[in-house]
């Protein structure tokens, strides 16, 4: 599978939008939209330290669960967009403010630009953990981008009844997109090693 931003298929929707034109059904256009970037003290207490952990909230996502307690920031209505140079410069001011890693919270739907800040912050100095905080409705194709980048993945799991995954995120995909996905991770992390 090739990935294709004009057709997007970075998600299990492959909704086929072309996101340069419009948004896609994770309600993002082809640049990075993020919420907020901060210094995030309440995440996993072996995350976030004593020092912090760099979080990134990027604006959209591919689940749309009715609960979701973000919902603001996951349907797009909260953000700004900014460009793969600025999103880099967040790492590096995260870094700068003693955060002990960059977690980027449900950022699957820009994995491509991503990969291009991560680049860019690695070049200027970054050299802090990569964690990625994610719902785990992501295509494996879409995950293999993110190899020798991350360091940490922090998946949930939300559901492993494919009623109940459509009733509350209209993915009744979801368990076996989930399960693919998490293995891939924890593949990708022992090989690692």
């Amino acid at each position: 599978m090739v990935i294709d931003m004009k057709k997007c298929n970075l998600c299990p929707r492959n909704c086929g939008v072309d996101r340069s034109i419009k948004k896609g059904i994770c309600n993002s256009p082809n640049t990075i939209k993020v919420a907020r970037a901060s210094l995030h003290m309440w995440e996993e207490p072996c995350i976030s330290g004593d020092r912090g952990s760099g979080t990134v909230f990027f604006s959209g996502c591919s689940l749309h669960c009715v609960y979701c307690q973000n919902s603001n920031i996951s349907n797009g209505n909260i953000g700004k967009d900014i460009s793969t140079e600025r999103l880099g410069d967040i790492f590096l001011e995260l870094k700068d403010k003693g955060a002990a890693n960059i977690n980027l919270v449900t950022g699957d739907h820009y994995i491509p630009e991503i990969v291009k800040s991560i680049d860019y912050a690695k070049n200027k100095g970054l050299d802090i953990p990569i964690i990625f905080n994610t719902s785990s409705y992501v295509n494996v194709e879409t995950l293999k981008q993110l190899d020798g980048y991350v360091d940490v993945y922090l998946p949930d799991f939300k559901y492993f009844d494919k009623t109940i995954a459509k009733k509350y995120s209209f993915a009744e995909n979801y368990p076996e997109i989930a399960m693919s996905a998490i293995k891939y991770m924890i593949d990708t992390c022992a090989s690692a090693e």
